[in-house]
């Protein structure tokens, strides 16, 4: 799913080539995989303070003890910040958030599989070093000031240049989670009719998985903070696009767009540089004065692809971006749903007519609904916990269709199960968790409880 390192160095002559890039992603169905990232918060059991980078039994200590497991450290300055395994990564988010980017796989079993075992991993350290782990969408408790954030130079650059373009990016950055699938595409048509549907359905999906009503210890009658964030988050880089759903969309066409979204950075000689706010065209022709005379390479075109944050996000793969991190228990059930609706032409022709009526207008005012007011938002006059029970069983039919089956004879759909079960009582982990914290004292006991 990415370049080689001889291929990163490869010099930029013309936007073709940007384009030819993400061509590059298309794929035969039969090598289609399944990629999933999740981030969670971690804390110090005995004040549910976020851990440190370098504190005791801080994030540090925890990557270097992962690396027992066959993990090779990542170093940045001589500091760790990632590890790698097989084709899956574990970095760090700016405040510390503990983010598996799981490795291509051929089904959602394996997928389960690759969960458990990182988990499994984190068990082991969690008796040793005594920390928590609380996988909800945005911090619950801790302010900006109450988070240190880690030592990644590209973050410091982001952190300089985010209050710039909205007022809160820095809590994106220091104090959301997320769970997202990465999924394949046969053909510029395919991807094109994945991206106009995951990216109409991501309010759906944002609201079925919504997990982050609480700010600095109270309700603050959100369902999904972490999404209500993003829509304060550098405009220029995030939100729906509307060119998505125009006949001229294209490769092409997205080229265009990252092309029109400022840089950040650019990577040189093992150290970040701050371009913040300059044109990656400029540096095609070797015209930023940060970097006097050096031309773009094809690396840095990997570099600027992650710094689009749309709600579905194109590389040579597509990204679903819309969903608070949820429990373990739930989370294969994020890339259940997106393998179900995507993967099988039934399910993908059934969910277009499904949306067939949406105009673009209608689903961005859903954008703005949903993380308030979840699955009791409205598109179309009809409310959306009846659209998520219709795709949960599209995609559910879709899985069964699939018929992949676990040593136990089980299939895929398994993983849709318990969203059946939620959407059949209209609720969200965001309301089953404001049940339980309703009866509750304090908001240390979600810590105890779901950490």
């Amino acid at each position: 799913m990415s370049s080689t390192p001889n291929q990163q160095l490869e010099p930029i002559l013309n936007k073709q080539q940007l384009v030819d890039y993400l061509v590059a992603g298309c794929k035969p169905k039969n090598e289609w995989r399944i990629g999933t990232e999740h981030e969670k918060f971690l804390f110090y059991r005995n004040n549910h303070k976020p851990l440190t980078y370098d504190g005791i039994n801080g994030i540090r200590h925890i990557l270097t003890n992962l690396s027992r497991f066959g993990w090779k450290i990542i170093y940045e300055n001589d500091r760790p910040i990632a590890l790698q395994r097989e084709g899956a990564a574990i970095t760090l988010e700016p405040g510390g958030q503990f983010e598996l980017s799981g490795a291509p796989l051929y089904n959602l079993h394996q997928t389960h599989a690759e969960f458990a075992q990182h988990f499994s991993e984190l068990e082991i350290l969690q008796r040793e070093m005594d920390f928590g782990i609380l996988c909800l969408g945005f911090q619950p408790k801790w302010k900006r000031q109450d988070i240190e954030w880690m030592p990644k130079a590209r973050y410091q650059i982001m952190r300089e240049y985010m209050p710039k373009k909205g007022k809160l990016g820095i809590d994106m950055m220091l104090r959301t989670c997320t769970v997202q699938a990465n999924l394949d595409f046969a053909s510029e048509h395919d991807m094109v009719r994945k991206f106009r549907l995951s990216m109409a359905l991501q309010p759906v999906v944002t609201a079925i998985f919504a997990n982050s009503p609480f700010f600095e210890g109270k309700n603050i009658s959100f369902q999904s903070y972490r999404s209500w964030v993003w829509t304060d988050t550098d405009p220029d880089r995030s939100g729906i696009l509307d060119f998505v759903f125009k006949p001229e969309m294209s490769f092409e066409r997205y080229v265009d767009y990252l092309l029109s979204i400022p840089m950040y950075f650019v990577y040189r000689d093992g150290q970040y540089i701050n371009v913040a706010g300059e044109s990656f065209l400029n540096l095609m022709h070797g015209r930023l004065k940060a970097v006097p005379g050096s031309k773009a390479m094809i690396g840095d075109w990997v570099n600027h692809l992650t710094v689009a944050f749309p709600e579905v996000r194109l590389k040579r793969y597509l990204e679903m971006r819309g969903a608070d991190c949820v429990h373990p228990t739930l989370l294969p059930a994020l890339p259940a749903l997106w393998v179900g609706l995507l993967y099988d032409d039934q399910a993908l022709d059934a969910a277009e007519e499904l949306i067939s009526t949406w105009s673009v207008a209608d689903i961005k005012k859903l954008r703005l609904d949903v993380p308030k007011f979840g699955l009791h938002a409205n598109i179309s006059n009809k409310p959306i916990h009846k659209i998520a029970k219709q795709i949960v069983m599209i995609a559910h039919q879709a899985l069964q269709r699939r018929n992949i089956q676990n040593q136990n004879g089980v299939t895929e759909g398994i993983y849709l199960e318990p969203l059946i079960n939620m959407l059949e009582k209209q609720k969200n982990p965001a309301l089953i968790m404001l049940d339980q914290y309703e009866t509750q004292a304090h908001i240390d006991q979600i810590f105890t409880k779901y950490g």
